[in-house]
């Protein structure tokens, strides 16, 4: 046997079909693509599913704007300080290791939502007016980083 011996199974390959060839070879004028009409010209619109409705139609409306670049702050209420001792350092590591915030995605907002008792000094990237006032009341600092 050599490589010049080899050759597909009988049935395997088919001959290719000449399209355009005169009406002695079934497949001529039309070419099997029958009468008029996007499929005869070859040229379905981009989207087009035959007739279903179509997937942008289907599905619902999201109107407004999102912005692309939002920032995202992972957001502490002053109610959740109070689980630190008197006189810690409360950073967003800290934080994150005490399961206080999931994540602290573009970084954390400190808000002043709730009661605080204890002197901290909370460093946090941003901060509303009202937990720096509760903060700073108890004799804390809040130092933006």
């Amino acid at each position: 046997m050599n490589l010049t011996d080899l050759k597909p199974d009988e049935g395997s390959t088919h001959r290719r079909k000449r399209l355009g060839r005169g009406p002695g070879s079934g497949h001529g004028k039309t070419s099997g693509k029958g009468h008029k009409g996007d499929k005869a010209r070859g040229n379905t619109r981009p989207g087009f599913e035959g007739g279903q409705t179509p997937t942008h139609r289907r599905l619902p409306h999201f109107r407004g704007f999102k912005p692309l670049f939002k920032k995202e702050f992972a957001i502490v209420n002053i109610s959740a300080l109070e689980r630190f001792d008197d006189g810690d350092t409360v950073t967003p590591e800290v934080l994150l290791e005490r399961h206080v915030i999931g994540g602290i995605k573009d970084g954390v907002k400190i808000l002043g939502n709730g009661e605080l008792t204890k002197k901290l000094t909370v460093h946090a990237h941003h901060f509303s007016k009202s937990a720096v006032e509760m903060i700073s009341a108890v004799g804390g600092t809040a130092e933006t980083i």
